[in-house]
């Protein structure tokens, strides 16, 4: 006998395990179907577990210089193992939080993998082998994403690792290559590198992070060569090849082959959609490589069929995206007009230090024609606060645009800019002019500050910096 429900979701990450949490405050009767553990990779295997290392990466490098604080720590010593058991400690609290919210949110949880048929019924093949029949009145497409893995020689390779391999590794190499120059390859090399391993990024392009701003890729860039990461850009790697204790990469660099060696391989070039084994065509549902077609709304082509995060199009790969877009569709099942706007998303790098930013780029700003541009930068090295804290590398940067100078983007690079960009994230959402910014009353010390004066130098007004 098939049990019936308001909403089945299919997948247990960011945006499937929010969409049931608003689904049960808004008493719809919610399933939810998971073929692994609640929270997803971002959980399990990405978002959360890399941050954990990031920290302690991190505060490995400021012990090192503490010195400048009056510390002295002779023989300082990384117990690399120590760091991972405190890593799985966290990712299990916080997975342990997901099911304890679930049990008191009377979401009903069926660990197997879930297909739809038609927006009526989800057949789920359980992980104990059995076999039940959901009726549903609307389906939740949250199926993911998947590791994309280029088709060079050798990639299938005994331990060459995916992020997931690498943040589980409970010794760390003495050298690791990294292939990719997107957000992943950037975060586990700054990681890695933090923490003593002498790390080489190769990436095919010719620039790395390329939804971010060029200027302050580039910033980035220096301060991550200067701790210490070596970077070959426009090398594209040609075929993988093991040797005693590691691996050697032919790369096709300006002069002609060239050869790396390394005790590591992290392949880290990105991620595409999964769907989950779905049988899209018979479904009805209109979709391509690049994802799932939604609309704001987060429907599909099919009545009562919904999908949200990595696994739609357009493409993001964000957990925080797939967390409203959860939300959104859950709320127009429940007969609420609501939409997703992916205008103002904040992206966020969180290497040492780290890069976000919001809104365009200067680079897109030219693209568009924009009329009327002015940029507003503020060096974290002007800042009282970063100077307290020992850290000042970074700078902000703000663009407006228009005669009303509306701000159209805004880019951190520097201590906490993770935190800082949601200023940045209100201003570009809301429409807010610089001078609006500007106006803002921002507590005195703090590194929003550093926000403040990049809006005031909008009209070249900044206060802490030196004038000829």
């Amino acid at each position: 006998m098939a049990i019936k429900y308001q909403v089945v979701i299919i997948g247990g990450g960011p945006g499937g395990y929010l969409a049931a949490l608003r689904a049960s405050s808004l008493n719809l009767k919610t399933a939810l179907v998971e073929k692994d553990t609640l929270g997803g990779i971002c959980l399990n295997h990405g978002c959360i577990p890399t941050k954990v290392l990031t920290h302690g990466a991190a505060m490995y490098r400021r012990l090192q210089a503490a010195d400048d604080f009056g510390f002295s720590f002779n023989g300082l010593k990384l117990n690399y193992s120590r760091l991972q058991d405190k890593k799985d400690e966290v990712v299990h609290e916080l997975v342990g939080h997901i099911y304890t919210m679930f049990k008191s949110g009377d979401i009903d949880l069926y660990e197997g993998t879930g297909l739809a048929s038609g927006a009526g019924l989800v057949k789920v093949k359980l992980n104990d082998g059995g076999m039940v029949n959901l009726n549903t009145e609307n389906v939740v497409l949250a199926t993911g994403s998947d590791e994309l893995i280029p088709d060079t020689p050798g990639i299938d390779l005994p331990g060459i690792m995916t992020s997931r391999e690498a943040l589980a590794l409970r010794n760390l190499p003495d050298t690791m290559v990294v292939i990719g120059g997107g957000v992943i390859a950037l975060e586990m090399a700054s990681i890695f590198m933090g923490l003593g391993v002498k790390v080489k990024i190769v990436h095919r392009s010719e620039r790395l992070l390329r939804r971010m701003d060029l200027e302050m890729v580039r910033r980035l860039t220096t301060y991550l060569k200067k701790g210490g990461l070596e970077i070959s850009m426009n090398t594209p790697v040609r075929k993988i090849e093991t040797i005693e204790n590691g691996f050697r990469l032919t790369i096709e660099a300006k002069k002609g082959e060239e050869t790396v060696q390394a005790d590591s391989v992290l392949l880290a070039v990105g991620r595409k959609p999964a769907f989950g084994g779905q049988d899209l065509d018979a479904l009805g549902v209109d979709y391509h490589q690049n994802g799932i077609i939604v609309n704001n709304k987060m429907e599909t082509s099919m009545p009562g069929i919904y999908a949200v995060g990595d696994a739609t199009y357009p493409n993001y790969y964000l957990a925080h995206t797939a967390y409203h877009q959860g939300i959104v569709a859950v709320e127009n099942i429940a007969g609420i007009d609501a939409a997703f706007d992916g205008t103002a998303v904040p992206n966020c790098l969180f290497t040492d230090p780290e890069l976000s930013s919001v809104g365009l780029t200067e680079e897109e700003v030219k693209e568009r024609g924009l009329e009327e541009v002015k940029i507003g930068k503020f060096p974290f090295s002007a800042s009282g606060r970063a100077a307290t804290q020992g850290e000042s590398e970074g700078t902000v940067k703000i663009i407006a645009a228009g005669k009303d100078e509306k701000v159209v983007g805004v880019h951190i690079l520097g201590p906490h800019s993770s935190d800082l960009i949601q200023e940045g994230t209100m201003a570009v959402s809301r429409g807010f002019t610089a001078a609006e910014m500007a106006e803002l009353i921002h507590p005195h010390p703090t590194l929003n500050e550093s926000v403040w004066e990049a809006a005031m130098a909008i009209n070249k007004t900044s206060l802490h910096i030196t004038r000829r």
